[in-house]
């Protein structure tokens, strides 16, 4: 079953951009801002990235964090977080586990080609482990400002 406001959220354990592995479990505790995005070095994700990383203080000051998921590589995560200076670790999903735990791993259509891909969302998670948010089918431009909003309440 998808993620969804008031549930539980799927726990996951997934490799990071430094090679350590990262688990939700991990962040018990904490607010957790979880986003989903398509691929590294596109212009839409790496736009998400950085709003993210130029929104990162006001987040953190919120007591959350961020993770940033998407189905690359550790060593295409590394390369973008390090491009980017990106301060939050961003997770390696090769296998699409975590997105289909969410609900985020769907068929798409690009020039009527269809395919399977990852859903832009993001999700907010309290110190509960509870779902307090979810961003689905997430529009870039103001999304950070969504969730900072999302944690302000």
């Amino acid at each position: 079953m998808a993620a969804a406001v008031g549930r539980k959220a799927p726990a996951f354990r997934l490799p990071a951009a430094d090679g350590k592995e990262v688990a939700l479990a991990d962040f018990a505790g904490r607010t957790v801002v979880l986003y989903f995005y398509p691929k590294d070095n596109t212009s839409g994700c790496t736009r998400e990235a950085c709003d993210f990383r130029d929104a990162h203080a006001r987040i953190v000051r919120r007591g959350a964090v961020v993770l940033g998921v998407s189905p690359d590589s550790v060593r295409s995560h590394a390369g973008f977080r390090e491009k980017h200076d990106l301060p939050f670790p961003l997770l390696s999903d090769a296998d699409h586990e975590a997105a289909r735990a969410y609900g985020v791993w769907v068929k798409k259509s690009l020039y009527g080609r269809e395919y399977m891909g990852v859903e832009r969302a993001t999700f907010v998670i309290g110190p509960d482990g509870v779902v307090r948010a979810a961003f689905r089918k997430v529009k870039v431009a103001g999304h950070v400002d969504e969730v900072l909003a999302a944690l302000a309440d």
